[in-house]
């Protein structure tokens, strides 16, 4: 995939604290990052414009990352997040991690996002208008 492929990218830097004992960005700090992406996307698409309720939104319900090549500090990196999937009441995400200036992923991540009803704890479908919303993300 190249930074074409995805519908926004996120530029995060790499932080001294992202770093493990080996010297390299832990594994987990990945997944803060596809974080911020999404964050970005949901920005992007104005997602809290399409709540049909104040207590309606989106929750995370899967995560995953592949790891090609370790990552340093100092470095700056792009996320790239785009929408793979739309279903009924969930949408699914792909992520590609860059240094900037590389073409080359470090990094590949999904996630699974559902439309709950935050209340009874249960998932519900899709706004009309975020269907939309991503559709339009998705071209």
């Amino acid at each position: 995939m190249t930074r074409d492929d995805y519908c926004h990218l996120e530029p995060i830097p790499v932080r001294w604290a992202d770093m493990d004992a080996f010297g390299h960005v832990n594994n987990a700090v990945y997944f803060t990052y596809c974080e911020s992406a999404r964050m970005g996307l949901f920005g992007k698409l104005e997602l809290e414009k399409h709540r049909e309720h104040p207590r309606h939104g989106p929750a995370l319900v899967h995560a995953a990352c592949d790891f090609h090549r370790q990552v340093h500090h100092p470095a700056d990196l792009e996320v790239g997040v785009r929408i793979a999937e739309i279903g009924r009441r969930s949408f699914n995400l792909e992520y590609g991690v860059f240094l900037r200036g590389e073409d080359a992923l470090v990094a590949e991540g999904k996630s699974a996002v559902v439309w709950v009803d935050y209340d009874a704890g249960r998932a519900i479908p899709l706004p009309e208008a975020l269907r939309r919303a991503l559709s339009d993300a998705m071209d």
